[in-house]
């Protein structure tokens, strides 16, 4: 007896094997029950999540002959059911659309409508990848699928209902099949491995059902090749050697070296899943999950529900995910899903994916966006590492603990540089903070002590601003109408709030802050700039020029090339 696939021999029969899909079995159930059964349906979603299975269990509980009437649980035992299951029914004519997809084979099928069924109530029609048919085919249908006759059903099945046309889909009831869940995938895959007596290690479920991405029929799939090893007890050893799934420990070991910002150690990991087989893309494919799932871990904790990780997996990706911060994972996952496109394409995919993995690796070269307004602002072009700037931040902590300890001679030097340095700036008492020419004439000190508390991108950002009006507790800052990109930031990431609290704190009441934009009447955007040249003549320079020479100075190109970014506006200090 011939040998049947996983993925026919355990196809559902009833509405309530139909796994991961319940709300659209519950509806039709429904509609049975009512008897409001359409005469045309579209099934859309992905492959293998049971389109075809369900429309071949609504044809069952439609013409099951056990019954008297359209049923919610159809016997899977009479001559009708057992025809449907097998695709033999005379009455239920299942029609692939990639094969008979022309107006002919449509003709041909209105033809045949007409006639009442042989045995069954109905006389239906599953017309599978139904997309593929050409425009004057479903033109040709439109009519029919319109006025059908009563004993008539259609079920139309598609992994691309964006290609039905319009007047198609508004003729049927639309349900979308969803992904299965991996969780749903693992739960029918020990079912399957206990009928048919095979032997298997706990641990491999749950990785061979995440590697069916959401469909059942692919999880079987994969189930049977690793049952024709002949290899028991099936293994996630098995995965990585006959599935092509990478290295789990080699990928941990990537980005335990990523996170530990090791360049040479990344790109022997690099090499290490390279010899292993493994084809660029499918290393991108493996860091986007586990960077993932640390992302998940970071947000919502290792007992997440959000994982489908064993009890070993989890510990390990929770010792991983405390290299990284939130927001540089999400960076890393953005940029990897781009990378996959281009190594598809590359001449050189090595390259890229070498680079990629050194960028995440060696990420704390690179400035935030904060510091890198502050150090533009302050008109600073030096190349900075994004390490120097944290323990510049730190200096100051540093600087008091030194003070407060005794010197001795060993550490004078250290003490010396710390007393060096200014001291914090004073406060602005109460009375300083009371109405709007106090602020005014206070404005540098308040944006030392920011600079000082919030940091010193917050304090650059609002040297482009001036107070404007104090009224009922508001303090109203308005910016150059050139420095749209910094009342935004002001505006964002809770620095308003951060703002506020510190100026009411200083002022004893509370102060809200609202930021504005100068009106476009007072942007001079081609009003020439006034400079004497060397023998003390004013030479006249529009906006525009100025412009060409900042972005034309080496270390602001090597900013903008760095960042792929654009100039939008130019904010120049009045006392220049």
């Amino acid at each position: 007896m011939a040998y049947t696939v996983l993925a026919r021999k355990y196809r559902s029969q009833t509405f309530d094997e139909v796994v991961g899909q319940d709300p659209i079995a519950k509806t039709l159930k429904n509609a049975i029950k009512t008897g409001r059964v359409a005469h045309a349906y579209l099934f859309a979603g992905t492959r293998g999540v049971g389109k075809t299975t369900m429309a071949r269990v609504l044809a069952k509980a439609l013409n099951c002959l056990s019954v008297d009437a359209p049923t919610t649980d159809p016997c899977c035992k009479c001559d009708s059911c057992v025809a449907i299951s097998a695709g033999e029914d005379i009455d239920v004519v299942e029609i692939d659309g990639a094969s008979n997809r022309g107006i002919d084979e449509v003709r041909e099928l209105r033809q045949n409508a007409i006639y009442r069924p042989a045995r069954c109530r109905f006389k239906i029609y599953i017309i599978d990848e139904v997309h593929m048919l050409t425009v004057p085919a479903f033109n040709a249908l439109l009519k029919t699928l319109e006025e059908p006759p009563s004993h008539v059903k259609f079920i139309f099945a598609t992994t691309e209902p964006n290609k039905v046309i319009a007047t198609i889909q508004s003729r049927c009831q639309r349900f979308d099949f969803s992904n299965i869940s991996p969780a749903s995938i693992a739960e029918q895959l020990r079912f399957i491995l206990g009928q048919e007596k095979i032997e298997y290690e706990p641990d491999l479920v749950v990785p061979l059902a995440r590697m069916a991405n959401g469909s059942m029929r692919d999880g079987l799939s994969l189930l049977d090749r690793l049952i024709s090893t002949g290899v028991q007890p099936l293994s996630c050893d098995l995965l990585e050697e006959y599935l092509g799934r990478p290295d789990s420990e080699k990928i941990h070991t990537l980005i335990g070296q990523i996170g530990d910002s090791k360049a040479a150690e990344t790109l022997a990991a690099t090499e290490d899943l390279i010899r292993s087989g493994l084809g660029e893309v499918q290393i991108a494919d493996a860091l986007i999950e586990c960077m993932r799932d640390l992302m998940v871990i970071k947000s919502a904790g290792c007992d997440t529900d959000l994982l489908m990780l064993t009890e070993q997996q989890r510990k390990r990706a929770g010792e991983l995910a405390e290299k990284f911060d939130t927001a540089a994972l999400i960076y890393n996952i953005t940029a990897l899903e781009k990378l996959r496109w281009a190594l598809r394409n590359s001449d050189t995919p090595r390259a890229l994916l070498d680079a990629s993995v050194l960028r995440f690796a060696l990420s704390e070269h690179f400035l935030n966006i904060d510091e890198l307004v502050a150090r533009l602002q302050a008109g600073s072009g030096t190349t900075v590492k994004k390490k120097d700037l944290t323990a510049a931040n730190s200096r100051s902590d540093a600087e008091t603990q030194g003070r407060e300890r005794t010197e001795s001679h060993s550490a004078r030097g250290q003490a010396a540089d710390a007393e060096s340095q200014p001291a914090s700036p004073e406060p602005p008492a109460p009375s300083e903070l009371s109405d709007i020419e106090s602020i005014r004439s206070n404005w540098q000190r308040i944006l030392e002590i920011i600079g000082a508390r919030l940091g010193s991108g917050t304090a650059a950002l609002l040297k482009g601003a001036s107070p404007k009006r104090f009224e009922d507790g508001q303090l109203t800052l308005e910016f150059d109408a050139s420095a749209q990109i910094q009342k935004q930031m002001c505006e964002s990431n809770g620095r308003a709030e951060q703002i506020q609290s510190l100026l009411s704190e200083h002022s004893g009441s509370p102060i809200r802050i609202r930021f504005q934009v100068a009106s476009q009447e007072q942007k001079q955007a081609q009003t020439p700039t006034e400079r004497p040249d060397r023998d003390g003549f004013v030479a006249r320079r529009t906006s525009t020029q100025r412009k060409n020479e900042i972005v034309s100075d080496p270390a602001v190109r090597e900013v903008l090339l760095g960042l792929n970014a654009t100039v939008t506006g130019i904010e120049e200090d009045p006392a220049d």
